[in-house]
């Protein structure tokens, strides 16, 4: 396979064209059609749509009936399918066809030099500045018949599904215009019949306020119906006697904008995206009640039509026609990620309340270090004590030195838990750690500089047994501050270690939005200045457990590999259950050129790297094992804590369940596949 192909990964690229309309002239309009379709296919497109009535014009009223432009309009109709013979793409082309004793509003669908099938409107407007009905013909009641095209009878009905053979999951079916506007939409029925790419060839004329419309509903019929939507309407060259048009594209997947042009375009316009099929494939097997609902509707859903044809796709690399979110759970548009944090922190706060309220109100134990992790996890009981009428000294904050312990991130600690009016303790480990080395027999008890994993668990278990006592001592729960990639990673000492605690407000929360978090909390006012200085010197921390003393402080990333990669792994594994190699695929373009795309908001310039294909194949490998292999039993014994992002949590109560003696061979065959 060409690791570079986006069609070896599961996606269609697919078009919204748009252009200028010949009122009535359809030679010329067929030309104009075929020359977007050229270079569609250049571009590797296999589905591309146009707007209603293309052939003809939408905006010709009466002139629908006459005989002479008919004759043109089949005519044209051919010359549209015999200049396809050569061309990749599937055309979906609108044209006004004669049917029995009336005139159909249709979608005529053609793939190299044949038509495939043809879908006529079903809802026809007939009110306000549209007359439909004056001229046409509704279709909603014709199913799985037949309409002569040319010399051939061909698939003729709102129930029709194109079928593509050899790219598995894209499934087409067409509807025009109004039928989007309906209470129950064809689309609906015909994504619950299997179809995976809802298409939309549109007049629509443009008044104040209709683009919005047409685009909440493309995007809440993709949303809905787990599909992709791809909305093509008339532009320049309709009829300008009462209306305007405005040429409006858009190609929305499962509730995502992945790309529309500019409205009111004077020449033509195509709106193109990569459609992930693997996603909305993932999204229907994940969410059971899609397919409850369609054995509800079983008697329309199950006697819709399958057309299958073969697309022959590249194998090339094209490119990827789509925006990747180097930190999938964190946005890079500034309005999105400020909600998103907002609603974190507040699920953050909300739980941990309602916990406290729950359980009689008794103190929180935390332990602060000075890092990222332990200082939000203590902004969040704070608040969490001040939405309860409480006094912060409730927080009864411990900072614990061990070996490795910089005086920054202590002068860190003490600052905060000072700003905060919390009850501050500093309470040394390293005599209790040296007691404890030395009853082992460990060699550096004799002196021996041997920083191995024990020598760490001592002190990561130190602390969490101190925290537990004193929560015992003085009427607490020990609040916990792991989070969800060092859940994901294992990357936690277990049982009486940082695995555990009686209320862990992060471990819905990853990594890398983190920093987010405790940015967005200064800056919208949550606290005090005092407060808000010290939370931004402590934004630059390095990622460090700080247990292993030397010259060079102790970076967590450079033993596990970077948050940045393994948070996007997450994710996509977590969300999706994407195969490796794709995910590769997907992490390449993320992360190839740091110049490229867009950031979060406040990412520090001298943190933004870049990553090649061995670095990402090596910490892909990394992840699997941990992830698949060695962490699940630390997951499977993790205590309460809320879901905070919508790609999911890794509580066995919730999102994630899995055997804690599992492997990781399958996914690293993933793997060895992309290197043959």
């Amino acid at each position: 396979m060409n690791m570079r192909s986006i069609y070896q990964h599961g996606f269609a690229r697919v078009a919204a064209c748009t252009g200028h309309t010949a009122l009535a002239d359809p030679p010329v309009n067929a030309a104009a059609v075929l020359q977007q379709a050229r270079r569609c296919a250049d571009e590797g497109v296999a589905v591309a749509v146009f707007p209603e009535l293309t052939l003809s014009g939408y905006s010709i009223e009466d002139l629908l009936l006459q005989d002479v432009l008919l004759d043109d309009v089949e005519t044209a109709l051919q010359t549209v399918v015999a200049g396809t013979s050569d061309l990749l793409s599937v055309l979906v082309v609108g044209a006004p066809l004669r049917h029995r004793n009336r005139i159909y509003n249709c979608a005529v669908v053609i793939h190299r030099g044949r038509v495939l099938g043809v879908a006529p409107k079903s809802y026809l407007p007939n009110y306000r500045e549209f007359y439909e009905q004056r001229q046409l013909a509704a279709g909603d009641d014709e199913r799985s018949s037949t309409i002569r095209v040319g010399a051939v009878d061909v698939p003729f009905g709102v129930n029709l599904l194109f079928t593509a053979e050899d790219v598995p999951g894209l499934v087409l079916h067409a509807e025009i215009c109004e039928d989007m506007w309906m209470p129950v939409p064809p689309s609906a029925e015909a994504a619950l019949a299997g179809a995976t790419l809802l298409v939309n060839l549109s007049g629509s004329p443009i008044t104040v306020g209709r683009a919005e419309d047409r685009r909440l509903l493309v995007r809440s019929a993709s949303s809905r119906c787990l599909a992709a939507y791809v909305y093509a309407a008339a532009g320049a060259g309709e009829s300008t006697t009462d209306l305007s048009w405005d040429g409006q594209t858009m190609i929305y997947e499962n509730g995502a904008l992945l790309a529309e042009t500019e409205r009111f375009p004077p020449d033509d316009r195509t709106a193109i995206a990569d459609i992930d099929l693997d996603l909305l494939r993932q999204e229907r097997q994940r969410q059971g009640t899609f397919d409850d609902n369609r054995r509800t509707h079983a008697a329309r859903t199950g006697d819709f039509q399958q057309i299958a044809f073969r697309l022959d796709p590249p194998a090339t690399d094209l490119g990827l026609r789509r925006r990747v979110e180097r930190f999938p759970f964190v946005p890079a548009d500034a309005q999105r990620l400020a909600q998103d944090c907002y609603e974190a922190y507040n699920i953050q706060v909300a739980g941990l309340t309602q916990r406290l309220a729950a359980i009689g109100g008794p103190k929180v134990v935390i332990g602060v270090s000075g890092g990222l992790d332990s200082t939000h996890a203590l902004i969040v009981a704070a608040q969490a004590m001040d939405r309860a009428g409480r006094p912060r000294s409730d927080i009864l904050a411990f900072t614990m030195p061990g070996f490795a312990t910089s005086d920054h991130t202590k002068a860190n600690a003490h600052a905060l838990m000072r700003s905060l009016g919390v009850t501050a303790a500093e309470l040394d480990i390293k005599p209790a750690a040296r007691i404890m080395l030395e009853e082992m027999g460990h060699p550096f008890s004799a002196g021996e500089p041997v920083y191995d994993v024990t020598f760490e668990n001592v002190q990561a278990g130190l602390r969490t047994d101190y925290l537990f006592r004193l929560a015992n001592q003085r009427g607490g729960i020990v609040l916990g501050t792991g989070d969800l990639s060092e859940l994901a990673l294992g990357w936690c000492t277990y049982g009486v270690g940082d695995q555990m605690s009686h209320y862990n407000v992060n471990s819905g929360v990853p990594k890398t939005l983190m920093q987010h978090l405790i940015r967005w909390v200064v800056a919208s006012d949550q606290f005090d200045a005092g407060t808000a200085a010290t939370l931004t010197a402590i934004l630059g921390t390095e990622i460090s457990p700080e247990l292993v003393p030397g010259d060079t402080p102790q970076s967590t990333e450079s033993t596990i590999g970077p948050y940045a990669l393994h948070d996007f792994t997450l994710f996509h594994v977590l969300r999706y259950g994407f195969r490796p190699s794709k995910i590769a695929f997907l992490a390449w373009h993320a992360w190839h050129d740091a110049a490229a795309g867009a950031w979060p908001p406040g990412f520090p310039e001298a943190d933004r790297g870049e990553y090649d294909l061995p670095e990402i194949r090596k910490w892909l490998e990394y992840f699997c094992r941990r992830f698949f292999q060695f962490a699940q039993f630390k997951r499977s014994a993790m205590p309460n804590g809320p879901k905070v992002s919508a790609g999911g949590s890794l509580s066995p109560r919730g999102d994630w369940r899995a055997p804690s003696d599992g492997t990781a061979y399958a996914w690293l065959r993933d793997l060895a596949r992309w290197e043959s």
